[in-house]
């Protein structure tokens, strides 16, 4: 491997990511037949293949697996270098990334827009998405931190508190148990559930709670997407929801949603934020992740009767 080229590297990768030699030469601007010699140089180079044909698509071999991951930590380091060289040009600049999971978009942004007035020379990426993405840009290098309500366990991560996370269930400010006190979670049997999708970290505690707290048939639902549609989908009467409660505070201090009081909610998690242990984090990001540790409280939303 010690004679190997980023361009053969990156050929492979791209025809991993793609699935096809064309998609992959559309996308690195060069020939078909220059993909097919690069990735066949480097098979002959490791003497083992790399890909395999499933269907009409390529798709890696457990040693093409390894090369690609092995290109992601090498793009991650060049990245860094690229980085840390433009910081040295110019104290108090660089670029830091950070991946914040779709429900945390409701304060993330405005954290970071505080750290900008602090420091208007560094270079902020911010990448919004569900947890799975959110992992997959942690896993891959592609972030240096994270904002996220359960830090991962497949991989090795530092993981730190910003502050607490309560969820809750939600229904039109007209639905029957609204006002009500101390609702038993039985009380709630027919009704329906508008829910994330499986993977997301409000579909787990939801999941968990009416595991530990309701017995007896498993409660309709109906999966969507994203939390803005779910408020919407509440508002117009078409079921209630476990939710965030940081992405309705603005709803429910304007009276368009209500708070249900069921016994054992609020649950109350934490929010995170979260880095790889193996990437190493330049200025611009250690000063950003210092902000969250120091002042990303602060930003969290204030929700009526909660706080």
């Amino acid at each position: 491997m010690r004679h190997t080229t980023l361009k053969q590297l990156r050929s492979l990768a791209a025809v991993i990511r793609t699935g096809t030699v064309t998609a992959a030469s559309s996308e690195l601007n060069v020939t078909p037949p220059a993909i097919t010699a690069q990735v066949k140089a480097l098979e002959d180079l490791v003497g083992l293949p790399l890909i395999e044909r499933v269907g009409d698509r390529f798709r890696p071999t457990a040693a093409g697996d390894e090369i690609a991951t092995t290109l992601a930590r090498i793009e991650a380091l060049l990245g860094e270098c690229s980085d840390a060289l433009a910081e040295l040009k110019e104290a108090g600049s660089g670029a830091v990334s950070i991946g914040v999971v779709s429900t945390a978009k409701y304060f993330a942004p405005r954290a970071i827009a505080a750290f900008r007035r602090e420091r208007p020379r560094v270079e902020i990426r911010l990448m919004v998405g569900n947890r799975e993405e959110t992992l997959a840009a942690l896993r891959n290098y592609e972030i240096d931190l994270a904002i996220m309500g359960r830090p991962p366990r497949e991989f090795e991560v530092e993981s730190q508190v910003i502050g607490d996370h309560p969820q809750v269930i939600v229904a039109p400010p007209d639905h029957p148990l609204a006002g009500r006190r101390a609702i038993q979670p039985a009380e709630l049997a027919g009704e329906t559930f508008l829910v994330r999708e499986d993977g997301s970290g409000t579909r787990s505690s939801f999941e968990a709670f009416m595991g530990e707290a309701y017995v007896g048939a498993p409660p309709r639902e109906i999966e969507m997407a994203s939390n803005e549609t779910i408020k919407q989908a509440v508002m117009a009467g078409l079921g209630i929801s476990f939710i965030s409660a940081h992405t309705v505070a603005f709803e429910v201090e304007s009276g368009r949603l209500a708070i249900l009081d069921v016994v054992g909610l609020p649950i109350v998690r934490h929010w995170f934020m979260v880095r790889r242990t193996d990437k190493r984090l330049l200025p611009a990001a250690l000063a950003l992740r210092q902000f969250w540790a120091t002042r990303g409280a602060d930003f969290l939303p204030k929700v009526p009767g909660i706080g």
